[in-house]
């Protein structure tokens, strides 16, 4: 486990990968981020396919991982690495198909203690703690602090949890979660993301997780 908490970013929606570039390429530039989960458009499937090829190589560049966010069969046609599931509904079958194929497989939509286990014996790469409803509501920071320390004292599955803004980034980070997830907090930053990136990272360095 690393010394400290590690980041990942969660990338607005972008019809291009024009629009989303430049941004994603100052955030990833200026700290270390070991994964950018990615919403797409409403397109067709091979215009999806196209428009996260133009990204995953600035991914790659800055040596994260690229999640899309849903759309699992579209993860190895793409060159992405993996899918980030909103729901546990069906993550067995979804292991089961991209395991095989070197992909890997995180999910959120966790609501409960029972569910959270279940999750992790499917064999996920890492479950997350407070991410946004797709409606934009954000669970309570206190619950989420409850579950990361829970899950982190217990289990070997990896944790995300996110941080709906700034002033979370302590307490999250002091509940020994290997990764925190930011979004928003970043890209509307207004020092922009790449300051950002570096005002988080002092942050959460400078909590001695345990």
């Amino acid at each position: 486990m690393s010394e400290y908490t590690r980041l990942v970013l969660i990338a607005p929606l972008a019809e291009t990968a024009a629009e989303i570039l430049p941004p994603l390429q100052a955030a990833l530039a200026a700290e270390r981020i070991d994964v950018v989960i990615l919403p797409l458009p409403a397109r067709d499937e091979r215009g999806l396919i196209n428009l996260v090829k133009e990204i995953v190589p600035a991914v790659h560049a800055g040596e994260a991982a690229l999640m899309l966010a849903g759309h699992a069969d579209l993860v190895v046609r793409s060159g992405a690495d993996g899918v980030h599931l909103s729901s546990p509904a069906n993550v067995g079958e979804v292991v089961s198909a991209l395991h095989p194929q070197e992909r890997n497989v995180g999910t959120g939509g966790i609501t409960s203690r029972h569910i959270a286990m279940e999750t992790a014996e499917a064999g996920v790469d890492y479950i997350m703690f407070g991410e946004p409803k797709p409606d934009g509501y954000v669970p309570p920071l206190e619950d989420t602090i409850e579950r990361a320390a829970w899950w982190a004292e217990l289990f070997n599955t990896p944790c995300i949890v996110y941080a709906p803004n700034f002033a979370a980034l302590e307490p999250l980070a002091a509940t020994g979660a290997e990764f925190i997830a930011l979004g928003e907090a970043v890209f509307n930053h207004p020092e922009g993301p790449a300051e950002a990136v570096r005002q988080a990272m002092a942050i959460i360095k400078a909590v001695k997780a345990p």
